[in-house]
């Protein structure tokens, strides 16, 4: 959970986000979903944030059926394909999901 200050201190990652859905064509739903995971766990510092909100949006992208590869994700928002492979999983996990065994 996040408080609704969260939301504006994280403005410009919010932005970001739907940069990045507008990139990788992904509906409203999946920009919501993305949201709400990031601002569920957003760390402090913004080199953990840019990863974070990666990682959140490829969850996203799962959870509503709107898969993209890890790939396109790490372009989309200019971070590492190993940054996102190593933090979906948590985050689906916290927030209530299994992730796919594939």
């Amino acid at each position: 959970m996040y408080r609704a200050s969260d939301r504006v201190d994280n403005a410009a990652w919010i932005d970001r986000l739907d940069d990045a859905r507008a990139t990788l064509d992904l509906d409203e739903e999946a920009l919501s979903t993305a949201t709400d995971l990031f601002l569920s766990r957003a760390p402090d510092d913004d080199r953990g944030k840019r990863v974070a909100a990666a990682a959140s949006l490829y969850a996203a992208a799962l959870i509503r059926g709107q898969e993209r590869s890890q790939s396109a994700v790490a372009d989309a928002m200019d971070v590492s394909r190993l940054s996102v492979q190593k933090r979906w999983k948590p985050i689906l996990e916290d927030a209530g999901f299994s992730p796919p065994t594939w």
